[in-house]
């Protein structure tokens, strides 16, 4: 491994080391660290390890080349925000139209221009700079969600029980790690916009009112606007304002029927109305996971849930036996969401 300079960090991925030092020079006139490899496997191994800004991949490299990089670059929830330049001196549309299938950002065509390379990569920079910025406040708003949470003691840990859950289901049934990834941030977040809503309604022991039941169901399109400028949280969107939407058309807040219902929000939907029965709440007891999962299937023959999800749902909670589903369903990271090699 070569590096120069201290700036923002380039991964150069060709099997001709003479272009890498031409690329090398170029770039070290803006003091970019320079982390060099000769084939694309190595080209994700080291986004995958180390901090990576931006990926400049060429075509045509030994073992995995620069297109089939990119792909598995883009399909991991570690990497997929790393923008990917494909190098590349074929001029054929094909070849573009390939690139940007597998997720490429930019084109640096070869034979390398200076002013044209220092140009792209100063853009990939930027785009790279401002998409931390956004991760940084998803992060925050993750927190704000586990905040929400701990306002009600009675609630603890039913975010990541959702997360876990719904996740585990989401791999039952064969969800890809963009989908699973949504499905843990919406488990988490589900309950964002319950911010807004004072805890003299959120905790009201008795019958709401119908003006405090309407600001309740506020919650979804509440926290769907918080998340709404952030690209990173856009795939959970669905979860966050829909998780309370049933197929016969009778949920909130827009009275989807069928499969107008995102599949994610059901998904949650599901698990979050399971793990509500069987924790306790001050107006009844928990219920055993066999009677919940019954209340379940009666929503099904009331047209409400979706049959084969359900069935699924319960297959998992079957499987956990006597061991309590949260400890059977561990919380899946990022690290567990990469895909494996095309």
């Amino acid at each position: 491994m070569i590096v120069w300079g201290e700036a923002a960090t380039i991964l150069i991925a060709d099997d001709s080391p003479e272009q890498i030092a031409v690329i090398a020079r170029m770039l070290a006139h803006d003091r970019y660290t320079c982390i060099t490899v000769t084939n694309g496997a190595d080209a994700v191994a080291a986004c995958a390890s180390q901090k990576v800004d931006v990926a400049l991949l060429d075509v045509q490299m030994p073992i995995c080349d620069g297109l089939a990089a990119c792909r598995q670059l883009k399909e991991s929830a570690e990497t997929a925000l790393i923008p990917v330049l494909v190098m590349t001196g074929m001029t054929d549309p094909t070849t573009h139209l390939a690139a940007i299938e597998a997720g490429a950002d930019d084109f640096v065509p070869k034979p390398i221009q200076f002013a044209e390379l220092r140009a792209r990569v100063r853009s990939a920079v930027r785009m790279k700079r401002c998409t931390d910025e956004l991760d940084n406040a998803a992060a925050s708003i993750v927190m704000l969600g586990a905040a929400i949470e701990a306002r009600d003691p009675r609630t603890k840990g039913h975010c990541e029980r959702l997360a876990s859950y719904a996740t585990t289901l989401g791999i039952r049934i064969g969800l890809d790690s963009r989908d699973l990834r949504a499905l843990e941030q919406g488990g988490y977040l589900h309950d964002l916009g319950k911010v807004g809503i004072p805890d003299a309604v959120l905790f009201k022991a008795g019958r709401l009112t119908a003006a405090e039941y309407l600001l309740i169901q506020s919650h979804t399109v509440v926290g769907d606007r918080i998340c709404a400028p952030l690209r990173t949280l856009s795939r959970a969107r669905s979860i966050i304002r829909s998780h309370h939407e049933v197929l016969d058309g009778t949920g909130y807040p827009d009275r989807l029927r069928g499969g107008a219902v995102p599949l994610l929000a059901q998904i949650t939907g599901i698990v979050d109305v399971f793990d509500a029965l069987v924790t306790e709440r001050p107006y009844r007891a928990a219920m055993d996971a066999g009677t919940a999962l019954e209340t379940l299937r009666d929503d099904v023959r009331a047209g409400k849930r979706d049959a084969a999800l359900v069935e699924e749902f319960a297959a998992i909670v079957d499987a956990s036996g006597a061991e309590p589903l949260d400890r059977v369903a561990e919380p899946i990271g990022a690290s567990q969401l990469s895909c494996p090699p095309a």
